[in-house]
């Protein structure tokens, strides 16, 4: 099996330090939104200046550079126990070239590892085996501060008003939002799950998150939802890093899961301004192409 482990090497620096395309793009928008001189316009503005930098230096945009969450789609034939010591190792690698700083702390010892990596779920890695020839691993960087905004909600929500339904859920998520105030690096992006249990409702939350800015769910209902969640959470005048204005959700990404009967979870992940997500492809002839 090919080694690929400067491959992966290159997808981390370029998720910790280039941010992609379509995000830099909306926040650049987002300038013309904002007041002249205003506390806000600041904010983009500095934002905007840091990503740059951080792309000409491969110096990671945030000092909190994440949690690892890699997901990989790998043909049949390939190891996935020889793909997990090569992202590990390339994560180390990362760490050691400051692509990374080591953040893997043992909440028990409270002690750092040192190169990112801690036990079987730092990073997190997601195995799926597909039809075809093709090797995809997609990589996000989740910020600590955004995760620490993060929210799950068990409906109805009586203290809100919030009933078993979309008109519910759209309550929950702004609720989530008011909380949150700058703390999460707004503007921010909401990924959000409807149904599924406690777990598969975090978990979903953050997948539907690899997806590009704009690409809305198929189903009209949720479609319209996100829109909506997006518009009405940039009405609150929280705006970027708290400071007040007109931005701050950049976009809302929805899905929806089965669940039991006697359960309703609407489970938010809240992911910061630095949307860090890329991924690699390696063609069935081996060139490897990133995204």
């Amino acid at each position: 099996m090919r080694d690929l482990t400067n491959e992966i090497l290159e997808l981390i620096r370029r998720t910790s330090s280039d941010l992609p395309k379509d995000v830099e793009e909306r926040l650049r928008a987002a300038i013309e939104k904002e007041a002249p001189g205003s506390a806000a316009r600041g904010a983009l503005e500095t934002i905007i200046k840091n990503i740059a930098l951080s792309r000409k230096n491969s110096s990671p945009i945030c000092q909190d550079t994440g949690t690892p969450i890699f997901y990989v789609k790998y043909p049949a034939g390939w190891s996935t126990l020889q793909l997990k010591k090569q992202i590990r190792t390339a994560l180390a690698d990362a760490t050691k070239k400051s692509y990374m700083r080591p953040n893997a702390v043992d909440a028990i010892y409270d002690k750092n590892s040192g190169n990112n990596l801690g036990g079987d779920d730092f990073p997190y890695i997601h195995f799926d085996e597909v039809e075809g020839d093709e090797l995809t691993i997609e990589l996000m960087l989740k910020g600590g501060g955004c995760e620490n905004v993060g929210a799950q909600y068990s409906m109805p929500d009586n203290r809100l008003g919030a009933g078993r339904d979309l008109a519910g859920v759209r309550k929950v998520v702004l609720d989530a939002v008011h909380k949150a105030q700058g703390q999460g690096c707004a503007p921010g992006i909401l990924g959000v799950a409807i149904g599924g249990d406690r777990g598969s409702g975090y978990v979903k939350s953050k997948e539907v998150l690899y997806e590009k800015i704009g690409v809305r769910n198929p189903d009209p209902k949720l479609a319209a939802l996100e829109e909506q969640l997006t518009g009405e959470a940039n009405q609150m005048g929280i705006g970027p890093m708290g400071f007040g204005g007109q931005t701050t959700v950049i976009d809302t990404k929805i899905t929806g899961l089965h669940r039991l009967p006697a359960s309703y979870f609407v489970t938010i992940s809240y992911m910061c301004w630095a949307y860090r997500r890329r991924k690699m492809v390696v063609k069935a002839g081996g060139e490897v192409v990133y995204d």
